[in-house]
């Protein structure tokens, strides 16, 4: 798949002084009191570039607290006022862009639930013609790279060129410790498709609780995302919303001092030593490929054999045997169990298709 943004680079419209994009605030603005102590409090750690809140809060279900709306919209100017940083805040249509850029929001994001829609986009994308302010958007809710990047392409086509993602993770129907799951290699494909857009993590709804952010947000300046946005508020436990994930300003001021930052590029003493790794592994790659084409070769023999004594090609007896006794060769060998029960899956469902075709094949 083709892509390609006609955009401006990050720091053409934020200025971080060549550190990681820093967003940080509360979940939602409650008060002005909260939005003021909470905002000053992330000024004073120091690492933070804009302050963050969120005034209209699509919720899953009705009843829950959906923000404060116009309404709080003052109480960002008077923190803009206050701390002399940016402000931004989610919109979800025309309407909300037009309240934002009346209250001079500095920055707009477009959250997991609109981008999913590609007509609600389009309704942003036409109400931001001639707006020129930065625009972030999250992934959608489920893990589909094309409506990603659709989204941001409707936007570029709008005239928007201050544009950049937020990786937030995704739904996913498996239990795993995480709120939103990771899917590490969806930005990853959005980043190697197109290379010149700003990628920013979001580990708090990646974690859904904050014992696990540190971690998810060294994983992104592991691969080098452009920034974080982070949720703080100055009492989390008694957040109106998403309170789990929330860290006081302190605290946040402290992992994003434990953080490190890696280099992007390395000079000429590493850079002989990482192709001669590299040949290592382009070569290893080589050998990986060349064994599953071998396993397919045997695949094949095998649907012949079952075509021939009208056996099914799928036998779930057979499927839990390579799940289980790979997982157990992968622990031997000291490899990441999630990783090989999803690569023997892959390559399982690959070699059902393959005996499928073959067992469906005309004897001439």
């Amino acid at each position: 798949m083709n892509a390609s943004l006609d955009i401006l680079p990050l720091s053409s419209w934020i200025n971080t002084e060549g550190k990681p994009l820093i967003i940080a605030g509360p979940c939602s603005a409650e008060t002005e009191e909260q939005m003021l102590e909470t905002a000053t409090q992330i000024k004073e750690e120091g690492f933070a570039h804009v302050i963050r809140a969120g005034i209209w809060k699509p919720r899953t279900r009705p009843g829950s607290f959906e923000g404060m709306g116009e309404a709080a919209l003052p109480w960002l100017q008077a923190v803009r006022k206050e701390t002399g940083m940016p402000v931004a805040v989610e919109v979800a249509n025309p309407q909300h862009i037009e309240l934002a850029l009346k209250y001079d929001v500095d920055i707009l994001w477009i959250g997991a639930r609109t981008t999913v829609n590609p007509f609600n986009v389009q309704e942003l994308a036409d109400a931001l013609k001639g707006v020129d302010v930065p625009v972030l958007v999250k992934n959608p809710v489920n893990p589909d790279l094309q409506l990603w990047i659709g989204a941001l392409e409707r936007l570029n086509q709008a005239g928007v060129k201050k544009l950049g993602a937020i990786h937030r993770g995704f739904s996913n129907a498996q239990e795993t410790k995480f709120r939103n799951s990771p899917m590490w290699n969806i930005a990853i494909e959005l980043k190697t498709l197109l290379p010149e857009l700003p990628i920013i993590g979001d580990p708090s709804h990646m974690a859904g609780k904050r014992a696990y952010l540190y971690e998810l947000a060294q994983r992104a300046l592991d691969l080098n995302y452009d920034g974080l946005i982070i949720e703080s508020h100055r009492e989390p436990d008694k957040a109106w919303s998403d309170a789990s994930q929330q860290l006081t300003p302190a605290a946040l001021g402290q992992m994003l001092h434990d953080l490190h930052v890696r280099k992007e590029s390395y000079g000429s003493d590493y850079q002989s030593q990482l192709e001669v790794v590299r040949g290592k592994i382009d070569h290893l790659d080589r050998e990986l490929l060349e064994n599953l084409a071998a396993r397919m070769s045997l695949v094949e023999r095998l649907a012949e054999y079952k075509r021939d004594n009208n056996v099914a090609a799928y036998q779930v007896d057979r499927f839990r045997e390579v799940l289980e006794t790979r997982a157990g060769w992968g622990k031997s060998l000291n490899l990441y169990p999630n990783l090989v029960d999803e690569l023997f899956k892959l390559v399982h469902m690959e070699s059902i298709r393959k005996q499928t075709e073959v067992m469906n094949q005309v004897n001439v």
